[in-house]
Order: C-alpha cells, then structure tokens, then sequence
C-alpha cells in the first residue's frame, strides 16, 4: 500500500467534507457527467470536454476545446431546455479554423443521470473534418453535416467524471479503453450502524474488490483486472466515515499504473470544479498517454 498522503492529499478531504450541505442541494448541483476525448488538431494534440448536465429545467450540454498549451480554442453551453434546444448547431471561428458542433436529442432516451444513452447525435466538426461524432444516430448526423460515406472520428476516449449516488449501492457504466465493452460497475459500502464497514466493488456482478477494515483503511489502492487489462483503482472514503454523513467519497480507475500523479491535484477532489481544464496536471498527464481514467464521486442520500 503506498503512502496515503502522497496519494490522495489532505486538502482534497477538505474539500469533500464542505462541499454538502444538504443531500438534496448535492444532488441537484452535481447531477452531471463529464467525458474528456483526445484529438489531433493541426498536428497537436487537444482536448474535447463534453459535460452532460440535468436541473430541474431539464438536460443541458457543454461542449470545450483546449489544445496542448492549456489555450482554450473555444467552449459552447448549451443551457438546460424544456424543448427548443434539443436540435440545433453552432457555427464558429477560431484562429482561421471553422469549428462546427451539432445535435439532435430530440428523441433521445435517459437513464437516472444526465448522460443520453440512445436516439441521439453529437458531431464535433473541424475545418470541414470530423473530429468527434456521439450517439447511435450516425446516419442522421451524415445526414445533416452532407457527408456521403461514413467516417471515424479520430477523438480517443481518455477520461470520465461522474456523480453517483446511493444509499449502500452506487452504480454506474464505462469502458475502460476506448471502443471497449461496457461495463457495470458496482460499490457497495454501508457505514450505518456498523463498527467494522467494508467496501466491495464489482464488475459486471462480479466480486473483483474487498476492503474490510474499511476505518483503517479509508484510502488506498488495489489493481483489478479489467478485460485483460491492469487498472488501478484508487478509492478515499474519509468523509463517509468520519466527516459529513452527506458528503462524498471518490473513487478512481485508472488503466495506467502512473495513476498516482493525478491524485495530487486538489481539483479532482472539488465537485463545485465543472471542467477539468483548470487541472493541468491532468491535462499534462492525459496528453502523455497514461490511459483511461474514471473518476467516481459517490453520494449518500437519505
């Protein structure tokens, strides 16, 4: 077991211990999902933030790009909407560069997050190229951006951020490589009433994890495998335990055993952070090629 300190940072305690205070509140302000993508723009590498939002207007949709140089080529917010924003484009320039985002989620279907799961489209366009091209209505969004012949966006799947929430069971669904299969993920953990919890995690129902002792051992790290593949999982669950009984614990899958890096940026922590641009140590690390990560902020509700 390494070192927790060095691992996951005192301040990042901090702030999951102030970030709740009420279940309700928490939930509404961070019902969202956040999906980072790595492209090539005019050679370099950039990134493509993608965050799914829900309030009690409805759904809503950002979309950013930044390149290597943590520079900001351009961010377009598509607010929550009752029915006159679920299909529509936007047209922008940037640096001589024509960058064109498109959508059409007017039949769209959800599950309990903010996340589309079928009947929709997302396109991401650069100087007439696809870079980046969501959902299961692929002919449609052809259709709407005039191509012919199918394409493949050369956007990799690097990096997701979630809220989750549970009472003992806290769910959620991801790959753990780009274009792999997708997995459920399980964490089950009841601190109520027990003198000795335990944490257990499964993959598609399938036990891969069990922390016992779960007091002493409130972070850590342990390595699974996932489709063959290593992936280190990272897990802090101070605030269950000893602070806030509504605050959040966070848990993170990394395919990279170089995992560690990332927890010493305190902004992973910070669920009132709603872009990952700010963390460039993430960025730095993402744009190297570390792998995937999965980033889990699990809530107790009432």
């Amino acid at each position: 077991m390494r070192d927790f300190p060095s691992c996951f940072g005192e301040n990042g305690i901090q702030v999951a211990d102030s970030s709740s205070s009420s279940s309700s509140t928490s939930k509404n302000a961070q019902n969202l999902v956040t999906c980072v993508y790595q492209c090539k723009l005019r050679g370099r590498l950039c990134l493509i933030v993608v965050t799914w939002t829900k309030t009690l207007m409805g759904q809503g949709l950002s979309i950013g790009i930044d390149d290597s140089a943590n520079q900001c080529l351009c961010k377009v917010e598509i607010k929550p909407w009752l029915f006159s924003k679920r299909k529509g484009c936007k047209n922008l320039e940037v640096d001589s560069s024509k960058i064109d985002i498109y959508w059409d989620l007017t039949n769209a279907k959800f599950g309990a997050g903010p996340e589309p799961l079928e009947g929709f489209y997302l396109a991401v366009m650069f100087n007439q190229e696809v870079i980046l091209l969501l959902g299961d209505l692929k002919k449609e969004a052809y259709k709407k951006i005039e191509l012919l012949d199918p394409v493949r966006s050369n956007a990799i799947f690097i990096a997701k951020r979630e809220h989750i929430f549970g009472k003992k069971f806290y769910g959620a669904k991801t790959q753990f490589c780009d274009k792999g299969q997708i997995h459920d993920v399980v964490i089950e953990c009841d601190t109520v009433g027990l003198n000795d919890p335990s944490l257990v995690i499964r993959i598609d129902s399938k036990t891969v994890m069990q922390v016992k002792r779960l007091k002493w051992k409130f972070r850590g790290n342990n390595t699974i495998l996932v489709d063959g593949l290593p992936v280190e999982v990272f897990w802090d669950v101070h605030s269950w335990l000893f602070g806030n009984a509504m605050g959040n614990a966070v848990f993170m899958f990394q395919t990279s055993l170089s995992a560690e890096k990332l927890w010493t940026s305190q902004s992973l922590f910070d669920p009132s952070v709603f872009s990952w641009s700010c963390s460039q140590q993430l960025r730095d690390s993402q744009l190297q090629g570390l792998g995937f990560s999965l980033i889990l902020y699990a809530w107790k509700t009432e």
